[in-house]
């Protein structure tokens, strides 16, 4: 079983950067495609950036291309979010998620298989 634990989160101004990281455990974190996803109060969870399991390729919502950067580092066991630019409309929890053998086309929630507890992330203007 995977366990997720993002961290980073903060109370921010607009225009400033934020990283999120993303911890997991177990021997199997190079068989994941990696994402990050997005809830503000009164919104469903919407997708925000995707990463294949070697690092190589990603996949960004229209709404960060950008200003946010995935990245992975599979010796550690970590995925981040390098978030500049932040806008208050980026206040949100944010959620790394992990889906086994997927694709960074895979833009629905409900297609990953675990996902972390949440970072909370306030952009004020």
């Amino acid at each position: 079983q995977v366990q997720l634990v993002e961290s980073g989160g903060g109370l921010v101004q607009a225009g400033d950067s934020l990283r999120l990281s993303c911890a997991a455990s177990g021997r199997t974190f190079r068989w994941y495609v990696m994402g990050w996803f997005r809830q503000a109060p009164g919104k469903e969870r919407e997708f925000v950036a995707t990463i294949s399991r070697n690092g190589d390729s990603t996949n960004y919502a229209d709404s960060v291309k950008g200003r946010f950067t995935i990245s992975r580092d599979n010796a550690k066991n970590t995925v981040y979010l390098q978030m500049n630019s932040l806008k208050p409309e980026d206040t949100a929890v944010y959620y790394c998620a992990a889906d086994y053998l997927g694709s960074i086309r895979t833009y629905s929630p409900n297609e990953y298989d675990y996902w972390g507890q949440g970072t909370q992330v306030t952009v004020s203007s």
